[in-house]
């Protein structure tokens, strides 16, 4: 199952201003919700699971978020992916005593169960890789986005 048939250009956002974690749930909700993609459940729902179970990584040299919330409120499948002009915090995965500062985001709207987990290996298995991790840093528009996931699929 490939990665970018998931992305979608109005849930690529780059280089954007975001003042905390939530702001950037509210961009991606406000953009979900009004293509019909998520249901009204779906902002309260991925905030009230970012405080139970935090999806900030660590990841050496720099982090990144994955939230992600329930299927049920989830119309239609998507990966957003957001860069940030300045980092927010997000509790860690391993951690939520400790926070670390992230600028790139991956949201994920998956309604399919049993595909989330090979899912968010693949996704886990892109962010581990430090050259990738600053091509999405820098990209400057939702064709390099889509040219970089295609090229991670074919790899």
């Amino acid at each position: 199952m490939p990665l970018a048939q998931f992305l979608k250009d109005e849930l690529i956002k780059l280089d954007v201003s975001c003042d905390s974690r939530y702001d950037v749930f509210d961009l991606m909700y406000e953009e979900a919700f009004k293509r019909g993609y998520v249901s009204e459940s779906f902002l309260p729902k991925i905030k009230e699971r970012e405080e139970t179970f935090p999806t900030g990584l660590n990841l050496d040299k720099y982090s990144i978020a994955i939230p992600h919330t329930d299927p049920e409120c989830v119309f239609e499948q998507f990966i957003g992916v957001i860069t940030l002009k300045e980092p927010v915090l997000f509790q860690l995965m391993d951690d939520k005593s400790k926070e670390v500062e992230v600028k790139v985001i991956l949201m994920l709207g998956l309604n399919e169960p049993h595909s989330q987990l090979a899912i968010l290996q693949k996704i886990m298995q892109i962010v581990q890789d430090e050259e990738t991790y600053e091509k999405i840093s820098a990209a400057k528009n939702c064709k390099e986005i889509h040219q970089l996931f295609n090229k991670l699929e074919t790899a």
